[in-house]
C-alpha cells in the first residue's frame, strides 16, 4: 500500500502519513501533490490526456503529476511522475520548482499543496511512451492552445497554473 505523508498548514511534515487516496484528513492537514509542465525549445508542452475511467476528470487534458510519496521529496516526485507518465526524463533539464498552491476541501476532507515545476528538454515525439493505465493519449500544444482547453474546462487545474504557461 503506498503512503503519503500528512503536512501541516504550513508545509511542514508532521510525522504522521496517510494511506494514499483515503480522504479522511481533519482541519489543518494537508497531503502533497506536484505537477510537471514540459517545454520543448520550441514552445510546446507535452500535455497528457486522462483515461476516461479515473475518478477525477476523466478524458480531461493535464500536465503529468501526482502524488508524493510518504519520505519522498517533491522534486523527486515530480522527476518520477513524469517518467511514469511519458517516458521523459527531466532530471537533467533546464527550470525547476515555480510555485506552491494551496487547497482546503473541508466538505471532502481532502486538503493539499501542490508543487508546480517547469521544465525547458528538447524531445522528439519518439521518445514519449505514456503510462496506457494512465493516460488515454497525449500532444505537443502552445501555450495558446492550453488556454482554449482551459477555456473549455477541459484542462485540469488550469486556473491554478495558468501563469506557467506565460513565462
Amino acid at each position: 500500500m503506498e503512503y503519503w505523508d500528512i503536512y501541516d498548514s504550513e508545509k511542514q511534515r508532521t510525522g504522521r502519513k496517510m494511506a494514499r487516496n483515503d480522504w479522511h484528513m481533519v482541519p489543518g492537514e494537508y497531503h502533497l501533490t506536484v505537477l510537471g509542465a514540459v517545454m520543448r525549445p520550441d514552445g510546446k508542452y507535452l500535455i497528457t490526456k486522462r483515461r476516461d475511467d479515473k475518478e477525477w476528470a476523466p478524458g480531461s487534458w493535464e500536465i503529468p503529476g501526482g502524488g508524493v510519496t510518504a519520505g519522498e521529496e517533491s522534486a523527486d516526485a515530480v522527476v518520477r511522475e513524469i517518467r511514469e507518465e511519458t517516458g521523459i526524463d527531466v532530471s537533467d533539464a533546464a527550470g525547476g520548482f515555480v510555485f506552491t498552491y494551496k487547497r482546503t476541501n473541508p466538505e471532502e476532507q481532502n486538503n493539499y499543496f501542490v508543487d508546480v515545476y517547469k521544465f525547458v528538454k528538447d524531445f522528439d515525439e519518439s521518445d514519449v511512451r505514456v503510462q496506457e493505465s494512465e493516460v488515454a493519449g497525449y500532444r505537443l500544444a502552445d501555450a495558446d492552445e492550453i488556454r482554449d482547453l482551459g477555456r473549455q474546462g477541459i484542462f485540469m487545474h488550469y486556473s491554478s497554473i495558468k501563469d506557467i504557461f506565460d513565462k
